[in-house]
């Protein structure tokens, strides 16, 4: 049920296939010649008309540009030894607009460099103050890497109620998906690494 239409040996290439392919979802290599998958991620979520959703392919804890490529609006990441059925899973989950948040592998890499990594000129700067107070705890509480159910059975709410607070918060905010709704919560400092909802 998935169609290949383009492969890239970097990059450029990488680029170029996306603007003539159009792709629902494209897996990113972080590594490779030329054009890094990070700074190809960043040329792509900067057209306004792109749809396109990135997943980084990573060889976890050598790659320190992982959290650089989430910020930058990668739609998640997966490990390069990621077997064949759950690299469809992925590619369907993140198809469907949702962002692949696996919390023990996402909540160890965005902790690690969340801190870490310097805000660029293009890091975003966006004012929490227009969540509402339930909006505030939804985020932090996802951003340690609850889903809906664990976030909706912890806060004594419904499933849809928790999706449409998270729905609000991703409008609010300008966010494309959990992701980068979980990367702007360690970066405005309302949840620190280490710490706990």
């Amino acid at each position: 049920g998935i169609e290949v239409v383009g492969e890239a040996a970097d990059g450029a290439e990488a680029i170029d296939a996306v603007r003539r392919t159009r792709p629902d979802v494209v897996l990113m290599d972080i590594r490779m010649p030329q054009m890094d998958g990070l700074e190809a991620t960043r040329r792509l979520m900067a057209e306004e008309s792109q749809k396109t959703r990135v997943l980084i392919l990573t060889t976890y804890d050598l790659d320190h540009y992982v959290y650089s490529a989430l910020a930058a609006g990668a739609s998640g990441f997966l490990l390069k030894d990621v077997t064949p059925e759950h690299l469809v899973a992925a590619v369907r989950l993140v198809r469907t607009g949702d962002a692949l948040l696996a919390p023990s592998i996402t909540r160890r890499l965005v902790e690690r460099f969340a801190r870490r990594e310097e805000a660029g000129p293009d890091a975003p700067h966006r004012d929490l103050s227009e969540l509402t107070p339930r909006e505030l705890e939804v985020l932090r509480l996802l951003a340690t890497g609850l889903s809906n159910a664990e976030l909706a059975e912890r806060l004594t709410l419904s499933t849809t109620t928790v999706k449409t607070h998270v729905a609000r918060i991703l409008s609010k905010l300008g966010l494309r998906d959990r992701v980068q709704a979980v990367v702007l919560a360690y970066e405005t400092g309302l949840i620190s690494p280490g710490g706990h909802a």
